[in-house]
């Protein structure tokens, strides 16, 4: 059994926490931290509820980076688990790499005042990593995550090199506000009003964003809108699958999120440019993100599912010519709040974090240095997804899907 540190307190948190808890002949020592010890211990009390199992929790500014030191060194983990924002990426490997202990996340850094995702200012770590002998597993969520797994073990089982792949997150879920999002309102519009980027013929080709809009059905979700729009995995799946001539991520919103944001954006509530507000200086979005409702707050009132996939087109493993695979999952935000408190986005993002961290520290997915999920086995990964609440399912299609 191993002693894991988990940094950060919202709903994915949460659901990681809670999902370690139930897997106690891995997860022997639990520790939580966040900016907000509140949080932490409202968590704690959920898990020790449901579960059995103590939980230690503690109050850390993860950009501090020797308060972060001291707390690893106090603790003695064996890997740091952070769900925190992405603008902590890089004090949270900081702070791992002086304690000389594994990290894993589920996202790429971010800078705070640029909205642009990136892998590079991570994949430089790698050498001082493999120097100090341990392992930085990088986006282990579900997109990033599952996602990337999804394609590599494709790529393994059913394709032998992939021409096209395309990337499908549905969330028919239905929370009954009139605007809220269903991860950091923060990361989510930063995410969503950025221009789009998609892979094609070696190279990344910027649209508009939300300027590719296409219907699709979703299985036990129905007909619905998704936008083309840049997502981190694009980039590391197109650096480890070169023969792909075009890759694209598409999110589905419905009308009144798209209503709302265009307002916001047209009244300047989704700048991340500081101004000064009666003497006081603040950033419009984060003010924004501060008044809509808190993401670990819909659980009870979501209903319906999420469904999330990869179509890949490609030549076939065994030779038979071109075929086009469709591998998703589809999660109940129902079930996901029946057992964990918290609804299905947070829930798909919480059990890929526990998943990988497992692969970690069992030594199943090992190394010395930065690496992506996709540079690890699938296998493993995806027998626990399935025995771990998030069964997957992959079908043939008859030829290759053009939006």
């Amino acid at each position: 059994m191993s002693t894991v540190l988990v940094i950060g307190a919202g709903g994915v948190s949460s659901v990681c926490v809670h999902k370690m808890a139930m897997n106690k002949d891995i997860f022997g020592d639990i520790h939580l931290a966040s900016r907000t010890r509140s949080k932490c211990d409202a968590i704690a009390a959920s898990v020790k509820e449901r579960t059995g199992v103590d939980v230690a929790t503690y109050e850390i500014d993860a950009e501090e980076v020797p308060a972060m030191i001291n707390l690893i060194k106090k603790i003695g983990p064996s890997l740091v688990v952070n769900l925190a924002l992405p603008y902590q990426d890089l004090p949270i490997m900081d702070a791992c790499l002086a304690a000389g202990v594994d990290y894993l996340d589920t996202a790429n850094y971010e800078p705070k005042d640029e909205a642009k995702f990136e892998y590079s200012w991570q994949w430089a770590y790698h050498d001082r990593f493999k120097e100090a002998g341990i392992m930085a597993l990088l986006g282990s969520g579900f997109d990033p995550g599952v996602t990337s797994i999804f394609t590599m073990w494709l790529k393994k089982h059913k394709l032998k090199t992939i021409r096209t792949l395309d990337i499908l997150d549905c969330n028919g879920g239905d929370h009954g506000q009139a605007f809220a999002t269903n991860f950091n309102p923060e990361i989510n519009i930063r995410e969503v009003t950025a221009p789009a980027r998609h892979w094609e013929n070696g190279e990344f080709v910027e649209t508009p964003a939300m300027g590719k809009r296409v219907e699709f059905d979703f299985e036990a979700v129905g007909p619905k809108n998704m936008y083309m729009m840049y997502h981190e995995e694009l980039e590391s799946l197109a650096k480890f699958n070169p023969e792909m001539e075009r890759a694209r991520f598409w999110m589905t919103f419905g009308d009144e999120y798209i209503k709302h944001l265009t307002v916001l954006q047209n009244v300047g509530m989704t700048s991340i440019e500081p101004m000064k507000y009666k003497g006081v200086e603040i950033i419009p979005l984060q003010f924004l993100a501060a008044v809509l409702p808190k993401p670990e707050t819909l659980g009870e009132t979501t209903k319906g599912n999420t469904n999330i996939g990869c179509i890949a087109t490609g030549e076939a493993l065994d030779g038979s010519g071109e075929k086009t695979f469709y591998i998703k999952n589809i999660c109940s935000h129902e079930a996901a709040y029946e057992e964990t408190g918290n609804q299905a986005v947070s829930y798909t993002t919480g059990v890929p974090a526990m998943i990988g961290s497992a692969m970690v520290v069992q030594g199943i997915w090992k190394g010395e240095g930065v690496f992506n999920v996709e540079e690890m086995d699938p296998d493993p990964f995806m027998d626990m997804l399935n025995r771990h609440g998030l069964p997957w399912t992959v079908e043939e299609l008859d030829g290759p899907v053009e939006f």
